[in-house]
């Protein structure tokens, strides 16, 4: 099992940036892979990006190329780097890890984007 811990949010004006973290339990090498998600109130959660262990990236488009996902391996942590944010990335962001055939969540964190 792995538990995962997001940080990084808050509020922020439109054309503003945050760094999300997730910070992992387990090493990022016993990971498959680990997924940004975003959900508002009454829609379902939407995929954002992934980061697979040997590193591919991939984004879901959603944020139209103006998100960068990053780890740092000796802190078992991934990062999302979100510029240019509009109010509709208003959201509740969850790191997802993929482990064992398992799916494991984090709390949630946060990100207002208003003026």
């Amino acid at each position: 099992q792995v538990q995962l811990v997001e940080s990084g949010g808050g509020l922020v004006q439109p054309g503003g940036s945050l760094r999300l973290s997730c910070a992992a339990s387990e090493s990022i090498f016993n990971i498959y892979g680990i997924a940004w998600y975003r959900q508002t109130p009454g829609k379902e959660r939407e995929w954002v990006g992934t980061i697979t262990r040997s590193g591919t990236i991939n984004y879901s488009g959603v944020m139209e190329g103006r998100i960068t996902i990053s780890r740092d391996d000796g802190a078992n942590a991934v990062f999302l780097q979100m510029n240019n944010l509009k109010p509709e990335d208003t959201a509740v962001y969850y790191c997802n890890a993929a482990m064992g055939g398992q799916s494991f969540w984090g709390q949630g964190t946060q990100v207002t984007v208003s003026s």
